[in-house]
């Protein structure tokens, strides 16, 4: 049940992440109050993942999987480039998560 409010945490930290450049600096109220709303989702699930995984874990996943397809996602619908450095960056952040489950 822990990694199913992970995943929760995650979903609306992207959600609430790609709804942060809609809001365009929070002038469009829609996407803001959305975005707001995500972000508390996404805090509620996670302190409820915390209390079956390790927040280490936990935190490193979060983020590294928040990191990887917010980084896709603004790729494909915003047609934000990604440099060769940011490339790498991101294959060395998935790294880290996959190391830190394992171990």
């Amino acid at each position: 049940m822990a990694y199913l409010f992970l995943a929760l945490a995650i979903g609306a930290e992207i959600v609430g992440t790609i709804l942060l450049k809609y809001s365009e600096g929070f002038t469009k109220l829609v996407p803001t109050i959305f975005s707001l709303l995500a972000y508390l989702l996404c805090h509620v699930s996670f302190s409820r993942a915390v209390t079956g995984i390790n927040l280490g874990i936990a935190y490193a996943v979060w983020c590294g999987v928040g990191i990887i397809v917010t980084a896709a996602i603004s790729w494909f619908i915003f047609g934000e480039t990604i440099s060769t450095a940011g490339t790498v960056g991101i294959g060395l952040v998935l790294t880290g998560c996959v190391v830190m489950n394992l171990l």
